[in-house]
């Protein structure tokens, strides 16, 4: 029996879980790191902590596991930054998360120029916003003492986090990273799979700072840890770990996975579809020499909301505890809650708005607000089906996965919301899985006909609810106050 360890490292925690090649899992390990918001907007990670938390995961899994590993894959939060330098590995400034804002009005002078917006949205399939790596890595280099002096001299590497876990793992210190993180950093073209020369000037960042590209199920190195040493034979960033971990290998397949924020992509296969509803276009896969694209609605705030009812609010001392604490009917007594913490996602794109609550009265209480939070989770993926019904792809049924859905209660709210089935697996980490399928092939292991045949589901059945689809338009129209 063969065994693969995936590395799964997200916005607050990194996991490590060894599964043997027909995915039983042997061995896991998670640890939690803290993030830093040291200004408005601004949303930061230490990357020695980062990469402890995945070093102590891994050391922790290998050791309860007992097994020889065989490949190695790892998945990761996408879009986060890290600049290193390259004679000490040592980074000049904190990751810069996905979730950080601070380069809204860099983004916002960019959009003036039409012709520039249409041409960054025509090469990269994404649209102008803080929320791609590209101008995160500008204002590291402006922003930074000598930082751009060193990128033109050749002293710094960026990396998003899997090449920065590449070059800090791997006894060959590689510089990597796949085709799935570079195309959303907002300097690959699509088309190509390559660096894009015009985007490097825009941004006015050195190509000599860049990761070579690589397909997922390629060789990134060797790791020698816990007296093992084994190959990564795969990466892939998580929302397309999880596309692939859910088995969506066939056009129109989809999933949303509900972790920190919410993400809902479709495989296109080799289409690449210009959104019409500001969705996003993005590479879902490179095996080999073959690519297939992906149609992607990113929602910003989905677990930190709940994490915000449990922190800030007080309102249960785990999350676990909110499956008891949403209305059995769903009703949340007229309360409507925006989950804008740093912005909204798709469709609006909107960096400005922030979180608000609306229709509270004196009778509220605490299981109307936590139910009104889930109610906004559902409604704004309810937004993002529109809008690629609008694009021309409808939705039948949905897998889902992420921390989010051991919730049977938000699944069932859910259902009824979007009017469609939900599909569950038993194996709830699907970016995990997702890592581990790509290094099983990567590895040679098993094929992509083999790997087609993992995975159960559990289902829930959508209820139809007019209450619900009359909330949905009143939390529509608060929404629409707010933008």
């Amino acid at each position: 029996m063969k065994h693969i360890l995936s590395i799964d490292q997200g916005t607050t925690s990194s996991r490590a879980i060894v599964f043997d090649e027909n995915q039983n899992i042997i061995s896991e390990s998670q640890k939690e790191y803290q993030l830093q918001y040291p200004q408005d907007g601004w949303v930061e990670a230490r990357p020695d902590e980062i990469l402890s938390s995945v070093k102590e995961t891994v050391n922790t899994a290998l050791k309860k596991s007992g097994v020889e590993i065989n490949a190695c894959g790892i998945t990761n939060q996408r879009e986060t930054v890290v600049v290193w330098r390259r004679s000490s590995g040592e980074p000049i400034y904190p990751a810069i998360i996905w979730q950080d804002r601070r380069t809204s009005d860099l983004c916002n002078e960019l959009k003036n120029d039409q012709n520039l917006e249409k041409e960054i949205r025509r090469k990269t399939g994404l649209l102008l916003d803080p929320y791609f790596s590209a101008s995160k890595i500008k204002w590291i280099l402006d922003n930074v003492k000598n930082a751009r002096e060193m990128a033109k001299n050749g002293e710094l590497c960026f990396g998003t986090i899997e090449t920065f876990l590449v070059w800090n793992l791997t006894d060959e210190k590689n510089h990597k990273t796949d085709a799935t993180n570079a195309s959303r950093t907002m300097l690959m073209n699509l088309e190509t799979l390559e660096w894009d020369d015009y985007l490097l000037d825009i941004f006015d960042i050195p190509k000599n700072i860049l990761p070579e590209i690589c397909s997922c199920d390629d060789t990134f190195g060797s790791i020698s840890i816990s007296n093992q040493k084994f190959p990564i034979t795969g990466v892939i960033g998580d929302q397309q770990s999880a596309l692939f971990g859910q088995n969506c290998f066939e056009f129109g397949e989809m999933k949303s996975t509900y972790g920190t924020g919410c993400f809902l992509m479709v495989n296109t296969k080799e289409k690449i579809y210009r959104s019409k509803a500001r969705l996003l276009s993005t590479v879902g896969s490179k095996l080999g020499n073959k690519t297939s694209y992906a149609l992607e609605g990113s929602i910003f705030s989905a677990g930190t909301s709940i994490q915000w009812l449990r922190d800030e609010m007080r309102f249960f001392d785990d999350s676990v505890e909110s499956e008891d604490l949403i209305n059995d009917n769903f009703d949340s007594n007229g309360v409507c809650f925006i989950p804008a913490f740093t912005g909204l996602g798709a469709p609006h794109w909107n960096s400005e708005i922030r979180g608000s609550i609306h229709g509270l009265q004196r009778d509220t209480s605490r299981i109307d607000l936590i139910t009104s939070v889930f109610k906004a989770i559902s409604f704004q993926t309810l937004e993002i089906l529109e809008a690629l019904k609008l694009d021309g792809v409808s939705v039948s049924s949905l897998k889902v996965d992420g921390g989010m859905v051991k919730n049977k209660k938000f699944l069932q709210l859910l259902s009824n919301t979007l009017s469609a089935d939900i599909k569950k697996p038993v194996q709830i980490e699907s970016t995990a899985v997702g890592a581990f399928k790509i290094a099983l092939l990567g590895s040679g292991i098993k094929n992509i006909n083999e790997i087609k045949e993992i995975g159960l589901y559990d289902e829930f059945k959508s209820q139809e609810s007019s209450q619900l689809n009359n909330d949905y338009q009143i939390w529509k129209g608060y929404l629409k106050k707010n933008l």
